[in-house]
């Protein structure tokens, strides 16, 4: 089903329009909006008469996928910066509506003052009143006739306002009194007024965005690419130009530090809270030892489903750092137990991983099959939650039998660097003591 509306909103955005068209329900057609959006581009081509055409297919974005914001104090070479980004852009395959953020504003009569306008006592002022008069209009009369008011317009007959020439052959009125012609004072010229002025760090600013068919292109390489070779040589070209990154690749660079400096706090708020009970420094190691594990059975499970690494597949990443040491946490608490009841090392190491093996495996699998039904699931509402499924539910699943291996062979050679270290202190029949954790 299709609808066809202006957009709705303020004043002055009556030659906007939109065409939305509402899908069946995501698990009961085999496209999704993407190929369809890519297919009603093929099939609309080119509009002549638009300014612009967008097509959309997504519900939520953080901004276009290429969105490069180039600035300069001289405005010229800024459009003429701006066109070779944009061609430069469309070279790129699976690239599509290239557009820039400078518009031409309405047709707009420029008048100028010639030097010996200013010895009559002419300001610009006076001028531009004395043409709207003449051209546009000015009250003389305005009375009320029933609720409304009547406003009475003089000017010039309409066929004495019609063109450029009846400017330039009217006559201005000096202060004095006298009249003079306008040729004689002033030129005037037809032009575009400015839409909008975008200012960054007082440089005037011009915005170029695209959009990229997921299924032909990544947007980040070719990000990358413009970043790395193109950028750099249009500022040498244009002396004084400055670029930035905006759209989706700015807010994920944010959202990316962001995350990073939490995930950090994270990781030392584990090591903390593993720390206390165990009473150890090193073994709290051991166990989030776990942790880049982890995140390559996230990587790994994102390929096998097929699925991008997304900023929600870090969230993910992030909770899972959180719950894959659980696993570890359960072998070295056993390890330590049977060190206080006296089993040698290697013994110790072979008794937790034999006892705790099943608990390990079922932990792991319960976690991997709860979240299996996410992760299978068509639905649109489903689909943001399944790359942070993914990564729960395979990195848990790669983890845990690394864990079985890993944390077992990372204890003995933490013992082993704990004896050599007792030895060099000249204590060489000391013995690790085992930490006293409840």
């Amino acid at each position: 089903r299709s609808s066809f509306s202006a957009i709705p909103g303020a004043r002055g955005q009556e030659h906007l329009a939109e065409v939305s068209i509402e899908l069946q329900p995501s698990e009961e057609r085999d496209l999704d909006s993407a190929e369809i959006e890519a297919r009603l581009r093929q099939l609309v081509g080119e509009v002549p008469g638009p300014e612009s055409i967008v097509f959309s297919s997504s519900l939520f974005s953080a901004g276009n996928p290429i969105e490069v914001e180039l600035a300069s104090d001289n405005f010229d070479q800024l459009l003429l910066a701006v066109d070779r980004l944009k061609g430069k852009i469309a070279e790129y395959a699976g690239t599509g509506d290239i557009q820039d953020s400078f518009k031409e504003g309405k047709l707009e009569m420029k008048l100028q003052l010639k030097p010996q306008a200013r010895t009559l006592g002419l300001t610009l002022a006076d001028l531009a009143r004395q043409v709207r008069q003449g051209f546009y209009g000015d009250q003389a009369l305005r009375f009320p006739r029933g609720s409304d008011d009547v406003r009475v317009m003089v000017r010039y007959p309409k066929d004495e306002r019609r063109n450029l020439g009846d400017v330039r052959s009217m006559r201005i009125r000096t202060p004095s009194g006298a009249e003079v012609p306008f040729a004689e004072v002033a030129t005037v010229t037809i032009g575009h007024a400015y839409a909008s002025i975008q200012r960054t760090d007082g440089q005037r600013v011009v915005r170029v965005s695209a959009s990229v068919d997921d299924q032909i292109a990544n947007a980040d390489e070719i990000n990358r690419d413009l970043e790395a070779f193109f950028l750099p040589a249009l500022v040498q070209d244009y002396p004084g130009l400055r670029y930035r990154f905006g759209g989706e690749q700015q807010e994920r660079d944010d959202s990316l530090q962001s995350l990073l400096f939490n995930f950090i706090i994270a990781l030392a708020a584990i090591y903390v809270l593993l720390a206390v009970p165990f009473k150890s420094y090193t073994q709290p190691l051991v166990v989030m030892s776990a942790i880049p594990f982890g995140i390559i059975g996230a990587v790994w499970g994102h390929l096998i489903m097929g699925l991008d690494l997304a900023l929600l597949s870090l969230f993910g990443i992030v909770a899972l750092s959180g719950v894959v040491v659980n696993d570890s946490l359960v072998l070295l608490t056993f390890y330590n137990q049977m060190r206080r009841e006296g089993s040698s090392h290697e013994d110790a190491l072979v008794s937790a991983g034999a006892a705790r093996f099943r608990p390990i495996l079922l932990t792991s699998l319960t976690t991997f099959f709860g979240l299996l039904p996410m992760i299978l699931e068509k639905s649109l509402q489903a689909q943001f939650l399944i790359p942070m499924a993914v990564s729960l539910g395979f990195g848990i699943l790669f983890a845990t039998f690394i864990i079985l291996l890993g944390v077992p062979i990372g204890m003995r050679l933490l013992v082993g660097v704990q004896e050599f270290w007792g030895r060099l202190s000249g204590n060489e029949t000391a013995e690790v003591a085992p930490a006293t954790g409840s």
